[in-house]
């Protein structure tokens, strides 16, 4: 039975741990075949590529897209790559192949990002095509990187690894990511190799074009359909667990044994990913059911996702939410009544290209939860020259979720958790499939927020 595996960067930068607990102790016996891992790039290479995912810090796209200093960029990136190298020396890594491989990769992306920067110069060209071109030749660098360092290391262990590089840096085929993967794979015996991916593909599409910085998890996806995986098992440095345990104490919080893709596509759209939603959807299309594991606890079986699971308690199962976003309420007088209404500020919303998380109204008023990164004082100073009052405000969104929790007494639970805390709902909103109650709070009362419920509606 194959299985398709996603290690992700903070495990991989703990590769030694992965070989132990993963490629070697999970094996059946000695038999480490019949597996297909994927890999993410070593913990911050694609902050330093791209830009700090979080904090929005520049990485070597920037630096290109500005035209000033992104060589120097690079040469210290490298630099910063073979520091990387030294940390894997004690468990197998050829210093010098390593070495001499993401060289030669900087190397290549270097002369293409010359061309492009050339071309760009020129006035000929659609910018954003160019810029776009950058920004996939500097992603696949990362997982590259990581991919053959894998490889190398389980070679020198007699374990008789592939690197299979999706990256297409050395040919010039015109395949789509679909294509391309599957080329990759046909002439694959897996049951006596084992191969290792790298989460970046290139693709006449362009893989960032969509997914951004979910490629890797998409390349993981496309494989396990491609390849009919019994399951898609991702890796990380932690368990999917019933509240985040650095808010509510590892005490108070327990791993979820069990969950299904609706709930997985909730957590996702509050930015707790366990895994992104347009790579889950072709599993679940599929029926390949994903597990999440904690790389560091290997004996642990981590959380099934599953099409039809629906849990035989009726009960909160999750509590999520983030304190990084912005409330923005539309009011105007006019608005009762008025169809279309919601259509005209939706359709304005769109041209910046924002999706919200939470939208609630009543008859003068929609309230909508954004995240603050996406909000910009042209789209605000737009909304309130179009609408009678606008109101920006910042703000946290807390979530109760589980798979059945459509029972009387589960959403006045939650509000009662939060009014013995003295903590205000802003707003509210819940869907006829009650997965998920979605409070809106002030910021400040989050971390209080999250301890709350996880106390009231998951002890």
């Amino acid at each position: 039975m194959l299985t398709v595996h996603k290690i992700g960067g903070t495990s991989m930068t703990k590769f030694g741990e992965v070989v132990e607990n993963i490629v070697i102790r999970q094996a059946e016996g000695e038999n480490y075949y019949n597996r297909i891992f994927v890999v993410s790039a070593y913990s911050n290479v694609t902050n330093w590529l791209l830009e700090h995912k979080k904090t929005g810090e520049p990485g070597v796209y920037e630096l290109f897209e500005k035209g000033n200093g992104f060589v120097e960029a690079l040469a210290d990136l490298l630099q910063k790559l073979v520091a990387i190298n030294r940390t894997f020396e004690s468990i197998g890594l050829d210093q010098r192949l390593a070495d001499a491989f993401i060289t030669d990769r900087i190397k290549q992306s270097k002369n293409y990002l010359d061309s492009l920067s050339e071309v760009l110069a020129s006035g000929y060209v659609n910018k954003s095509n160019i810029l776009l071109a950058a920004r996939e030749i500097l992603a696949s660098i990362g997982e590259a990187h990581s991919a053959f360092n894998s490889v190398n290391i389980l070679q020198n262990r007699g374990i008789n690894a592939h690197f299979t590089d999706l990256c297409g840096f050395n040919d010039s085929e015109y395949l789509t990511i679909d294509e391309r993967i599957h080329k990759a794979f046909r002439d694959i015996d897996t049951s006596k190799t084992l191969p290792f991916a790298t989460g970046y593909t290139k693709g006449t599409e362009g893989i960032m074009r969509e997914f951004d910085r979910g490629y890797s998890e998409v390349t993981f996806s496309k494989i396990a359909v491609e390849t009919k995986a019994a399951e898609a098992v991702i890796h990380k440095e932690y368990h999917l667990s019933s509240a985040d345990p650095n808010i509510v104490g590892v005490e108070h919080s327990r791993p979820v044994g069990q969950t299904n893709y609706n709930v997985a596509d909730q957590l996702a759209d509050i930015g707790m990913e366990a895994i992104h939603p347009k790579a889950s959807k072709p599993l679940e299309l599929s029926g390949i059911n994903i597990r999440i594991k904690n790389t560091f606890e290997p004996d642990h079986p981590g959380t099934l996702i599953t099409r039809d699971y629906r849990g035989e308690e009726a009960k909160v199962e999750i509590i999520s939410g983030t304190d990084q976003v912005v409330a923005l309420e539309i009011h105007d007088p006019l608005m009762v009544g008025q169809v279309g209404f919601d259509l005209k500020m939706m359709q304005l919303i769109e041209r910046y290209n924002i999706s919200y998380i939470l939208k609630a109204t009543n008859a003068n008023s929609i309230t909508m939860v954004v995240w603050e990164k996406d909000i910009s004082g042209e789209l605000v100073a737009e909304l309130k020259q179009t609408y009678y009052e606008v109101t920006e405000k910042q703000a946290a969104l807390v979530c109760a979720l589980g798979t059945n929790i459509a029972r009387p007494g589960s959403l006045a639970a939650a509000t009662t958790a939060l009014h013995l805390t003295n903590i205000n709902i802003e707003a509210v909103s819940q869907s006829l499939k009650q997965v998920n109650m979605q409070f809106v709070i002030g910021r400040n009362d989050y971390k209080n927020a999250v301890i709350a419920l996880n106390s009231a509606l998951c002890g």
